[in-house]
């Protein structure tokens, strides 16, 4: 975040050209995660989805007496994270997923795009993680590198007096406030919708932002 901070402020003060990179990266990445979405269910993500679904529906008919399965890390070390959710077991390699992170971190601080947005659909279409298990990952990725971006923006502003570095904390809050009503809600209605609704929101989702990031500089 730190870097695509200083990324910004020194070269990229007019990010214009940067918003078809970004546009490409999340135009791929949403249309690999349409692809997945409709191709054959027979991963072990779109088996656990689909019993999830169906802990769902008891615990529905049972007015909240059943309770609903939970992820269990197993091992997590410097090499691997390794869960279990609904009886399936996930592994993901601990490295790519800090090589990933960075490069999306430094996304974040240049162009200020939250990470949830781009880490969720690489869980899921990369990775191939269940769409159920990354929300809560991303969400807190988001909120961690946010918190430290606004502070190394305010840091920095000093030492840029010519340029409008510092953040602007009305408007943060009220993004703040509004995003905090929307992830709780979000959070709430996630396990009451099918995973394939869910997919074809997010893939949507990046689609749309990916086309208006490219046509932004084709147009302007």
């Amino acid at each position: 975040m730190l870097i695509g901070a200083l990324v910004r402020i020194n070269y990229l003060t007019n990010p214009t050209a940067f918003k078809v990179f970004a546009g490409c990266v999340l135009l791929y990445i949403g249309f690999r995660l349409l692809r997945e979405n409709f191709a054959s269910k027979t991963s072990s993500s779109a088996n656990v989805e689909e019993r999830f679904s169906q802990e769902v529906k008891k615990y529905k008919s049972s007015n909240g007496k059943f309770k609903l399965p939970k992820a269990k890390v197993r091992v997590f070390n410097f090499k691997i994270l390794e869960y279990e959710f609904v009886g399936e077991v996930f592994q993901v390699r601990v490295v790519p997923i800090l090589i990933i992170s960075s490069i999306v971190g430094i996304v974040g601080g240049i162009y200020g795009i939250g990470g949830g947005a781009i880490m969720a659909p690489i869980y899921v279409a990369f990775f191939h993680l269940p769409v159920y298990t990354v929300a809560g990952p991303a969400l807190m990725g988001t909120f961690i590198t946010s918190v430290f971006g606004t502070l190394f923006y305010q840091a920095l502003a000093p030492f840029y007096p010519h340029l409008a570095v510092a953040p602007d904390w009305k408007l943060g809050l009220l993004f703040g406030l509004g995003g905090l009503v929307g992830m709780y809600v979000g959070a709430r209605l996630q396990k009451f919708l099918p995973a394939k609704l869910i997919k074809l929101i997010l893939s949507i989702g990046i689609i749309f932002l990916a086309i208006r990031y490219i046509l932004g500089f084709v147009w302007k």
